[in-house]
């Protein structure tokens, strides 16, 4: 490219895992923002995000501030970040991102989702060099910004990629890059709609349709499940370049 950005009409990389967070979910991320920071979204920027993040699937004012108001009581639950790695039928990788308060019960479940789809869950590391970890926000860019000078300015806070579509701008940046990032934006005033980490797969397998629907069934089934936040996969699908 020549350029250190790149800017898509299209996003080439479609989500690997874009589901739709219940308000279960979104209270889970706004516990953990608030279990690693404060209850305060004035310094607590990772709770600014959570807050944003539940704006954006809806979530009603007063769930948000219950949610903050039981995160930061002595009752609230020890929710703990864990990922979980295996493989689908077909070789498809599938990466987990999980929240929750019982290890041995989330677990079994995923063990049996990945077992009930004709795959296997595996051992912790070892999809990595499958995936590189990203930031990833979408924002509320002005129409009128001039995109040669914001991307010249945005590398020096560690945005590596921009794509836009239909939906809205979106700046990639690799993970230990996050708070940078989210600084940056604030600093100049640009509304985060939502900001979250993905696994961007680094080679894609190809499967027939059929493959396809099969694969989405336990993906389905591992999303549908409360303490899963994200399900991130190296899958092709139909007519993606």
């Amino acid at each position: 490219m020549g350029r250190a950005f790149e800017f898509r009409k299209e996003r080439k990389f479609k989500r690997w895992g874009k589901m739709a967070k219940s308000f279960t979910k979104v209270g889970k991320e706004i516990a953990i923002a608030v279990k690693n920071g404060s209850a305060d979204p004035e310094t607590n920027p990772k709770l600014r995000l959570a807050i944003q993040n539940a704006k954006a699937c809806n979530m009603p004012k007063e769930n948000v501030e219950r949610a903050i108001k039981k995160a930061s009581s002595k009752d609230a639950e020890d929710l703990k970040a864990v990922t979980y790695e295996g493989y689908g039928p077909y070789g498809v990788a599938v990466f987990i991102d999980a929240l929750t308060d019982n290890t041995t019960r989330t677990v079994a479940n995923v063990r049996s989702y990945f077992n009930k789809g004709g795959g296997s869950l595996g051992t912790s590391g070892s999809l990595d060099f499958l995936f590189d970890k990203k930031c990833a926000f979408k924002v509320n860019l002005d129409p009128n910004t001039d995109m040669d000078e914001f991307e010249l300015e945005a590398i020096d806070y560690g945005i590596d990629s921009i794509e836009g579509d239909e939906e809205g701008v979106f700046l990639y940046g690799t993970f230990e890059e996050f708070g940078n990032i989210q600084k940056f934006l604030e600093d100049k005033g640009i509304e985060i709609i939502t900001a979250e980490f993905e696994r961007i797969p680094t080679d894609l397998k190809e499967l027939t349709e059929a493959q396809q629907e099969e694969i989405m069934k336990m993906i389905n089934r591992m999303e549908e499940d409360d303490d899963v936040l994200n399900v991130f996969h190296n899958m092709k699908y139909s007519g993606e370049e």
